[in-house]
């Protein structure tokens, strides 16, 4: 029974879902079936004592006393599994009591109640207008209550009061701004994986929201500016203005639609950052991140990414905010992954330590956990190789060198990493190694190589 459908399912019920459901199947408006009441029982017992279910123990708990007949007792799950369902539909549905009062509003109307309909679609209005979000969504309850608003004047023969208009309008408003938000996440997705997309009407729908002026609405404005700094990285004046209308209408925007418009931004400024190496651009990804953190926006599920917690300090530290950088090491320490929290806790510590030229230090942090993930191991190797070189540890440094290069070489897949690293041994190397006339000429070779992280310490050290 552990590999049932109905198991995975139910093994997923939270505790609060747990209680809700034992009392959504007592109830004979939802079912009728005594047996299903003990099933849920018994898988419910299994969830908050952490035991695997048994087929003859559930038919035994749902059919006492009478022999195990595995077809019945395939029935029963399959029974109760369609409740299970049930109940999530249900609990879908009424997880917006507002947008049921538009319901509400037609279910009057089908019974010839137009005033009861009418006080519905006022407090609905209301209620709606209320909100401080004006996402597409938002856009589309107001198309719905219009659209109920013209069928309630249908119905009783107004025909003055027809707000055709009105329903044409926030329809186009709710298509425009839904299909300009899948527009980027189809070009953020397409710029990793290099995939193509077509978009149909896209560019009428660039011409109509300039011809309309619809760049007044920030649910439009921000994803229209976002698409064409998606689709031309060059086109900065669009991320000027995406920046300024997320600042000034951030809480229009529910909490989980904000974070990808933050994260659109962050990794704009980042991949400037990296094409620019100027430091106006990371210090726009620090502000943004600092933005995203002051508003929750980094934390799914509790906890962030560890992958977001390096860059964060990255760009900390290359603005030299590096008392920030620290405590927000030990701030977010907790809300990292637990299996990646003490390696990530480390190595970051050590960058701070390194910045602050306290190389005993670095190398103590560096040498405390153990880095499973690959990137956080070489970052660590890296790491580790710039503080030999700046402590004239030329044969540790030699040594260290070669086990990189072959800890690289051993792995697969892993491309444009794999060249990175390689190009950070090849060109210490010849940092080793150059005579005083190969100054020129290396420092050339590092300026023109386009994938190498650490371009600006191998540019740096050339000059030294």
């Amino acid at each position: 029974m552990e590999k049932t459908l109905l198991w995975e399912a139910f093994a997923r019920l939270s505790k609060s879902e747990l209680r809700e459901f034992d009392q959504f199947a007592r109830s004979p408006f939802f079912n009728r079936k005594a047996q299903l009441i003990a099933l849920a029982a018994y898988l419910r017992h299994c969830v908050e004592t952490d035991k695997t279910p048994k087929s003859r123990e559930a038919f035994e708990a749902v059919y006492p006393g009478i022999e195990y007949d595995d077809q019945k007792l395939r029935l029963a799950n399959s029974d109760l599994l369609e409740l299970l369902e049930h109940y999530w539909i249900y609990c879908e549905k009424f997880a917006d009591p507002e947008r049921n009062k538009i319901r509400l509003a037609g279910a009057y109307r089908k019974r010839n109640l137009p005033k009861h309909a009418q006080i519905a679609l006022r407090e609905v209005r209301r209620d709606r207008e209320r909100q401080a979000c004006r996402h597409a969504e938002h856009f589309d309850d107001l198309h719905r209550i219009e659209l109920e608003q013209f069928q309630s004047a249908s119905a009783a023969k107004r025909y003055e009061a027809f707000n055709l208009q009105e329903i044409s309008d926030l329809l186009d408003i709710t298509y425009i701004a839904r299909k300009l938000r899948h527009v980027c996440l189809a070009r953020s997705h397409q710029a990793v994986f290099k995939t193509e997309y077509r978009f149909g009407l896209l560019d009428a729908i660039f011409e109509h929201v300039e011809t309309e002026e619809l760049l007044r609405i920030p649910a439009i404005a921000l994803y229209f500016h976002a698409c064409h700094f998606l689709a031309d990285p060059a086109a900065e004046t669009y991320f000027i203005r995406f920046r300024e209308t997320l600042s000034n209408f951030a809480d229009r925007f529910p909490p989980e639609e904000l974070r990808s418009l933050y994260l659109l931004a962050i990794n704009y400024g980042v991949k400037k950052s990296n094409e620019t190496g100027g430091k106006s651009w990371y210090r726009i990804t620090f502000e943004l991140y600092r933005e995203a953190l002051d508003r929750e926006l980094l934390l799914e599920n509790g906890l962030l990414s560890r992958f977001a917690f390096h860059n964060i300090v990255g760009v900390a530290i290359r603005l030299q905010e590096v008392a920030w950088a620290e405590e927000f090491i030990h701030r977010y320490k907790s809300y990292l992954e637990r299996g990646f929290r003490e390696s990530t806790f480390s190595l970051n510590m050590a960058r701070v330590a390194y910045t602050r030229q306290d190389y005993k230090a670095a190398l103590l942090y560096l040498q405390r956990a153990d880095y499973k993930d690959f990137i956080n191991s070489l970052n660590a190797k890296t790491l580790q190789l710039k503080i030999y070189y700046e402590t004239g540890e030329t044969d540790l440094l030699e040594s260290h060198l070669d086990s990189m290069n072959n800890y690289i070489r051993r792995q697969r897949a892993v491309g444009y990493h794999r060249e990175n690293y390689l190009n950070i041994v090849r060109f210490t190397r010849a940092l080793l190694r150059r005579s005083p006339g190969d100054a020129d000429k290396l420092r050339r070779q590092i300026a023109s190589e386009p994938v190498l992280t650490e371009k600006e310490w191998l540019l740096s050290r050339v000059i030294e």
